[in-house]
């Protein structure tokens, strides 16, 4: 299950809490009842570059015929 970071409204401390995706985010803290919000990051993983599926990937995307097809 994805962990959730929370923000509480009130005094600026941040939880973390494990929710399921289909779980409604939470608008007060679950043990004190502060109010609080959930906190939106970048992601962890930042790709830079041309990037690796244009050096693995054919150019047109279309399928070479091997010489033994071209033979046919």
């Amino acid at each position: 299950m994805p962990i959730y970071v929370y923000e509480n409204l009130e005094t600026g401390e941040r939880y973390e809490f494990e929710q399921s995706f289909h779980e409604p985010a939470y608008t007060h803290h679950p043990e004190t009842g502060a109010p609080i919000k959930r906190v939106i990051f970048a992601p962890a993983v930042v790709f830079k570059g041309s990037g690796w599926y244009i050096k693995d990937s054919k150019a047109n995307g279309k399928k070479e015929k091997s010489e033994s097809e071209a033979a046919d």
